[in-house]
C-alpha cells in the first residue's frame, strides 16, 4: 500500500526485525488504549486512578501557562485501575519488567496487597497484569495467586516470582492490534 503522496508503506507486522507489539509503548500506554476501545464500544468503563498529590509551589510564566515546580504525594496511591464490567467491580495493578527470569515483589507494596484483598473481599475482579519486556508478553495474574507470593516472600523472604510460575498460573493476553491488552477476554473465562 501506498500513501498519497506516493511513499511506500512499511510493513504493519515487522519492522526492522522487530514484532509490531515490540514498538516502544509502555504497558500503561498500551492499557489505556484498550481501556479507551472498550469505553467506545460500550463494553466496560474502566480509567486510570490519578495519584493524589499535595501543590506546594507554581510558578506563572505567563497567565495561561502555570508550571508546578514542587508537589508532593498526598498519600500511597492503591492501584493503576479500576471500573465497571458486566456489573461487576473490576480493580488492577499493571507493572512492566525487564526481568528475564522473574518479577520482583519489590514492584509491590503492601497497602496495595490489603486494598486488592479488601476489593476481593467485596466481590470485586481483582489482577495483576504483568509484562515481560524481554519475552515481549503479557500476563494476567488473579489476586489470589498473587496473594500466595505475596504471603510466601513474608514467610520465607522470596524477593520475586519466577518467570515460569507467572507462565504456569498466569493467563497470557494476546497483542491485538485494537485491543492491545486485550484482558476483557481473560475476564470472561475466569468470572463469567
Amino acid at each position: 500500500m501506498n500513501y498519497p503522496n506516493g511513499k511506500q508503506s512499511t510493513s504493519i507486522s515487522k519492522v526492522n526485525n522487530q514484532t509490531f507489539s515490540n514498538r516502544g509503548m509502555t504497558l500503561e500506554e498500551d492499557i489505556n488504549q484498550t481501556n479507551q476501545y472498550y469505553l467506545d464500544r460500550d463494553m466496560a468503563v474502566i480509567h486510570k486512578k490519578p495519584t493524589p498529590i499535595q501543590i506546594v509551589k507554581v510558578n506563572y510564566p505567563k497567565r495561561s501557562a502555570a508550571v508546578i515546580t514542587e508537589a508532593y504525594f498526598k498519600q500511597a496511591s492503591t492501584t493503576d485501575y479500576n471500573g465497571l464490567y458486566r456489573n461487576r467491580y473490576v480493580d488492577f495493578e499493571a507493572k512492566e519488567t525487564k526481568n528475564k527470569t522473574s518479577f520482583p515483589l519489590a514492584n509491590v507494596h503492601e497497602h496495595q496487597i490489603k486494598h486488592m484483598e479488601a476489593s476481593v473481599k467485596h466481590g470485586g475482579i481483582c489482577f495483576m497484569i504483568i509484562r515481560f519486556a524481554f519475552h515481549d508478553e503479557t500476563y494476567l495474574l488473579e489476586a489470589d495467586k498473587l496473594f500466595s507470593f505475596w504471603y510466601e516472600k513474608e514467610a520465607d523472604g522470596r524477593k520475586s516470582i519466577p518467570y515460569n510460575q507467572i507462565k504456569q498460573k498466569g493467563h497470557l493476553i494476546p497483542f491485538k492490534y485494537q485491543t492491545r491488552v486485550d484482558y476483557l477476554a481473560i475476564i470472561d473465562q475466569l468470572y463469567f
